[in-house]
């Protein structure tokens, strides 16, 4: 436990347990003692058996067992594990250790997950877990109800499938290629039409506020606001079930199989629930953990069936973000397994947008990226089916660096030769060029962009190239491109017809409330100009020339005001970024306590950071409703 302070003997360092709550409370006395417990697994447990779990092994003697090093790269087998004495050695790279040191490596997990990690493969039984408040233990009830009422909906549609209610559904599947193997792989079911048959079949194992709690049922809003009685989510649709990491289900999405106004969305998902957080879970990665180790890099896909697809047909290092924008959240969980990635989304317009987001979010965390466009604009799961395993590979194999993929992005984006155009196409890429952590990787990347895109002035490429090296997010040739974000604030902020007026105030009273949401932007100085404006001309107010000319620039290309609803979701967007570039910090200031040994701020740091964890799913589970008029 590198950083941490010695602790006197026999005692527990109970810090590093909170996070699975393997031993909790104040009574430590009754409790085993970390080492108690791990010494008592370790004796029940056969490491051979442990590590055959993620690499294969051949016996290379009477009590030891060879393979290739999950640890690094090597084709000749230099790893080692010795069955009696149950310690593993790497002769390549020289890592050693005995079965929890084996686990903590490869799962990237601490010492007491990896402990815990080991007596759950072994079927060990924890510690009882004690709980601090009757808060928290209501919490754990509530969190094992609700998973075993997932297990049950999850048979119970696996039943639907294979009756006579599934026949359409199973029709379905087959013409997408999936085979009854694959079906049970992924344990995909069938909602029947019904409105109480799920209900039925689980009210016997909760009470209804729990059911409720589930998000397998749905619910419409009586005349005085109370909740109507529930009724089956998922009906006449094929369910996919959502695991987290451990294999638990934990969610579902389902498809309908209709067509037409009265088949509802194409998709139905679980809601938030206190199982499931969307922005926190990548689809597969139960499955695709010792894949993605092996293959050295995830395939990342956007939806379920391109994953599904892919996994059934021999690439088994796929996960996907179930159609949701890429998080933070998610980018922290991968890369826990993998720091390269192969990003294969949609080539529709929506999934470049989201692949752009994704190597933002990536290419910020140090993740080495590589880039997939597959030909005839299909999706993976419709190109590996029309063309093979063998095409899809060879596309994957022939995949771009995310700079030669943003570079030909830029182009399309801005198409023709004029100085404005590269102009636009340059500080489209300066923001993507400035997240890359090294310096020669930005000038690299600088320089590309520059011989790509036709700029032959030498003044301007070496402005391209200090810009990147410096991080700026722009270069001042003319002027600056305007976001969609400063459009809307600096169009909003100028209303001046009082049948507007309503989009005009929720600006002005966010930009003065709360003017630390908008510093980041290049119009910050115009947007307190204009809040504060009264009755003034919006052009007289502005008094800078280059934020005046981006001012003109927006309300010279606008069609019609901004409406209410269009500036909430602009400016709760911006919340979003704030509260994730706090995250940010926080992360790098638990990571200083934990390394200094300061118990005391890493607690005080753990709550700030929770408060803000819960403000940002707040604002994503809340949509664009409302805008807080305070910080978290």
């Amino acid at each position: 436990m590198r950083g941490r302070s010695p602790l006197p003997a026999g005692r527990v360092d109970l810090s590093v347990w909170t996070s699975e709550h393997i031993f909790r409370g104040s009574a430590v006395r009754d409790l085993p003692t970390v080492s108690d417990f791990a010494q008592s697994v370790k004796q029940q447990v056969d490491i051979v058996k442990i590590v055959e779990g993620y690499i294969r092994l051949r016996k290379a003697g009477a009590t030891n067992y060879s393979g290739l090093c999950p640890f690094h790269k090597e084709k000749s087998p230099s790893f080692n594990v010795h069955a009696v004495r149950q310690f593993f050695h790497c002769f390549g790279c020289g890592v050693s250790g005995d079965v929890f040191t084996f686990v903590g490596r490869i799962e990237n997990v601490s010492f007491p997950e990896a402990v815990r990690t080991v007596a759950q493969k072994a079927g060990i039984p924890l510690p009882k877990r004690e709980f601090s408040s009757p808060e928290e233990a209501a919490e754990a009830r509530m969190r094992g109800k609700l998973l075993d009422l997932h297990e049950a909906a999850a048979s119970y549609f696996e039943e639907q499938l294979r009756g006579p209610e599934g026949a359409l559904a199973r029709e379905y599947l087959a013409g997408r290629g999936m085979t009854p193997d694959g079906i049970r792989t992924f344990r995909i079911g069938y909602g029947p039409d019904s409105f109480g048959a799920l209900r039925d079949r689980l009210s016997g194992m909760a009470d209804e506020a729990t059911l409720r709690a589930s998000g397998l049922f749905s619910s419409k809003e009586q005349g005085d606001g109370s909740q109507g009685p529930i009724y089956d989510r998922f009906r006449k649709r094929v369910t996919f079930p959502i695991c987290n990491e451990s294999g638990r289900v934990i969610a579902f999405t389902a498809r309908t199989l209709e067509s037409g106004e009265k088949a509802g969305p194409k998709y139905v998902n679980s809601p938030e629930t206190p199982l499931y957080h969307k922005g926190e879970v990548l689809f597969n990665l139960d499955k695709a953990k010792s894949a993605i180790r092996q293959a050295g890099y995830a395939l990342l896909v956007e939806g379920q069936m391109d994953c599904i697809s892919l996994f059934l047909r021999g690439i088994q290092h796929v996960i996907a973000t179930s159609g949701t924008a890429f998080t933070e959240q998610q980018v922290a969980i991968l890369k826990r397994h993998t720091q390269n990635v192969v990003v294969n989304f949609d080539p529709d317009a929506a999934g470049a947008n989201a692949a752009e987001k994704s190597i933002a979010l990536l290419t910020e965390e140090g993740f080495n990226l590589k880039l997939v466009t597959l030909d005839g604009g299909l999706d993976p799961d419709r190109f590996i089916r029309e063309r093979g395993v063998e095409a899809y590979t060879q596309a994957v194999m022939g995949a771009r660096r995310q700079s030669d993929y943003l570079i030909e992005r830029a182009r399309q984006m801005f198409p023709g030769g004029t100085a404005e155009q590269k102009q636009k196409a340059i500080n489209y890429l300066l923001p993507h060029i400035r997240r890359i952590p090294q310096k020669l990787m930005r000038d690299q990347f600088a320089m590309d962009a520059a011989q790509k895109l036709g700029i032959d002035s030498a003044i301007v490429r070496e402005e391209l190239r200090q810009a990147a090296l410096k991080r700026r997010e722009h270069i001042e040739v003319r002027t600056t491109a305007l976001t969609e974000v400063e459009r809307v604030l600096l169009r909003a902020l100028a209303i001046t017809d009082p049948e507007h007026e309503e989009a005009r105030r929720t600006a002005a009273d966010a930009v003065t409330r709360q003017p630390q949401w908008f510093e980041g932007l290049g119009v910050a100085a115009s947007l307190g100009a204009l809040a504060a404006r009264g009755a003034r001309d919006p052009m007289d107010v502005v008094e800078d020339p280059r934020q005046k000319a981006r001012l003109a620039e927006a309300l010279l290309a606008e069609n019609e005001p901004p409406t209410p609803e269009t500036v909430v979701s602009t400016i709760v967007s911006l919340q979003q970024r704030g509260i994730e570039a706090q995250l940010r910090e926080m992360r790098a200031q638990i990571a200083e306590a934990e390394r200094r040994g300061d118990f005391a701020a890493l607690a005080i740091l753990t709550q700030r950071k929770l408060k803000l964890d819960q403000a940002l799913r707040k604002l994503r589970s809340g949509g664009n409703g409302s805008i807080s008029g305070r910080n978290p």
